[in-house]
C-alpha cells in the first residue's frame, strides 16, 4: 500500500527536498534535539493525543463548520465559494490548534516558560491563552511597529498574562520580533519553550506545527462532501506568510487531485521593500534556522518586506511550502493591500464576516479565481477573524 505524502515528508533529518533542515548555533542544537525526541515520542502516545483531543473538543470548540458564502458566489459569478470557519476557532483564529499543543509539550518536558514571536499578534493570543490554561509564563516578541497596529491583540495578550516585549530595530515587524525572540530564547533554553508561530524555523518544527494544524484538512474534507454533495472541492486556498493555515488545509487533500493555491501578499508593487512575496520573488537561502526561498536585498541578506497584513510581512516562507511549488503540487496566487481591503469589506458586507487582513489576501485571490472557474467549488481557509484589524481599517481605508 502506497504511504501517504504526510508520512513520507519530511525525512528525518527535517528536509523537504532541498528545503528545510536545521540549522543552528552550538549552544541551540541540544535543547532542539531535546524537543525534536519529545516531540517522535509524544506524537505517538496515546495518552498525549487523547487529551489534545480533549481540549480540541471541549476548549477550543472544534470542529470548526464550513459554511457555503452564497451571497459572495452569487457576487463573483462564477465558482461555488467555501468558507472554512478557522474564525471561530477559540481565540479567532487557526493560532490555537498549534499552541495548545505547544503548551502540552511544554508541561510534557517539564518547561515553566512560553516564549515566542507574533506578527499580527493572533499567534501571540494564542501563546498565551495556552499558557493561562497550562498555568505557564508567557513572554511574546512583537515588532514596535506592530504593536501600534496591531493593539486590540497586544491588549488581549497583556489581559491573559502575557508579558509583551518590543523589537526596536530594523524595520521593527516580524523578522525581528522573530530576532528578538531567538536572543531571548537562547538566554534560557533550558526552561523555557521556543513557540514557533509557523511552519517556518529548524527542524521539527516545520513538521510539527503542520501535524498540529492538519486537524483543518482533516475536518475541511469530511465536512466539504457532506455539504457540497462532491467528493472534493476543485481549488483549495489560503494565504502564505510563513505558511501554518495553508498547511493546515492544505494537508487534508494534500494526495487528492485538488489544486492548491498559497496566496502571497503583493502589498504596494514588484519591488524589493513593497511586497512579502517569498516563492514568487525569492530564491534559495537560510535564515532563522531553516532552509527555503527568500527575498534578499543587494548583500544577499533578508530583504525588507511590506504587507497590509502584518501576519504575513516575513520574508522567507516555510520549506515545506518551497518544496510543494517546486514540484508543482501547490501555485502561488497573488494579492496587493487594495485587492486585500477590498475584500475585508466584500465579505463583511456580503457575508457577515470580517476576515483577518492575512485571510482577506486569500478571499481576493478566490473572488478573482471565481469569475473564470464557473461551476468549480472553491475552498478558502478563513484563517482568523479581523477584530484586530477594525481600527486600522476604519482610521486608514474608511468606506
Amino acid at each position: 500500500m502506497k504511504k501517504s505524502y504526510l508520512d513520507t515528508m519530511p525525512d528525518d533529518k527535517g528536509y523537504f527536498g532541498d528545503f528545510g533542515g536545521s540549522f543552528l548555533p552550538p549552544p541551540l542544537e541540544a535543547p532542539f534535539a531535546k524537543i525534536r525526541k519529545a516531540y517522535d515520542e509524544l506524537s505517538k502516545s496515546p495518552e498525549f493525543l487523547d487529551e489534545l483531543r480533549y481540549i480540541r473538543k471541549h476548549f477550543q470548540g472544534r470542529p470548526t463548520p464550513i459554511t457555503f458564502a452564497k451571497n459572495l458566489t452569487k457576487f463573483c459569478g462564477g465558482a461555488n465559494i467555501y468558507l472554512k470557519r478557522e474564525d471561530l476557532n477559540h481565540m479567532g483564529a487557526h493560532k490555537l490548534n498549534h499552541t495548545m499543543a505547544e503548551a502540552l509539550l511544554a508541561k510534557k518536558l517539564g518547561l515553566k516558560k512560553l516564549i515566542a514571536e507574533t506578527g499580527a499578534g493572533q499567534h501571540g493570543v494564542a501563546l498565551a491563552t495556552a499558557a493561562a490554561y497550562f498555568g505557564l509564563e508567557c513572554e511574546i516578541h512583537m515588532g514596535e511597529v506592530d504593536i501600534k497596529k496591531e493593539r486590540p491583540n497586544v491588549i488581549r495578550m497583556q489581559i491573559l498574562g502575557a508579558k509583551v516585549v518590543p523589537a526596536t530595530h530594523g524595520l521593527k515587524t516580524l523578522k525581528e520580533a522573530v530576532d528578538s525572540a531567538f536572543e531571548a530564547y537562547m538566554s534560557d533554553p533550558d526552561s523555557q519553550l521556543f513557540c514557533i508561530g509557523s511552519v517556518v524555523g529548524p527542524h521539527p518544527y516545520p513538521k510539527m506545527i503542520r501535524d498540529f494544524q492538519s486537524i483543518v484538512g482533516a475536518e475541511s474534507k469530511e465536512q466539504f462532501k457532506e455539504l457540497a454533495k462532491v467528493d472534493l472541492p476543485d481549488m483549495v486556498t489560503a494565504c502564505i506568510g510563513g505558511g501554518s493555515n495553508a498547511m493546515g488545509i492544505f494537508s487534508g487533500f494534500i494526495d487528492d487531485d485538488v489544486k492548491l493555491y498559497g496566496v502571497e501578499p503583493m502589498g504596494r508593487g514588484d519591488r524589493i521593500g513593497e511586497h512579502s512575496a517569498s516563492m514568487t520573488f525569492g530564491t534559495p537561502g537560510v535564515m532563522h534556522g531553516f532552509n527555503s526561498v527568500m527575498l534578499k536585498d543587494k548583500d544577499g541578506e533578508p530583504a525588507p518586506v511590506h504587507s497590509i497584513a502584518s501576519g504575513i510581512d516575513y520574508p522567507s516562507v516555510g520549506p515545506e511550502h518551497a518544496y510543494l511549488h517546486s514540484i508543482g503540487r501547490t501555485h502561488i496566487g497573488l494579492c496587493d493591500d487594495d485587492e486585500a481591503i477590498d475584500a475585508f469589506y466584500t465579505l463583511s458586507k456580503l457575508e457577515g464576516i470580517i476576515p483577518a487582513l492575512e485571510t482577506a489576501h486569500a478571499v481576493a485571490f478566490a473572488m478573482k479565481y471565481a469569475k473564470d472557474h464557473k461551476d468549480e467549488n472553491i475552498l478558502v481557509n478563513i484563517s482568523g477573524r479581523g477584530d484586530k484589524d477594525i481600527d486600522f481599517v476604519a482610521q486608514n481605508y474608511p468606506r
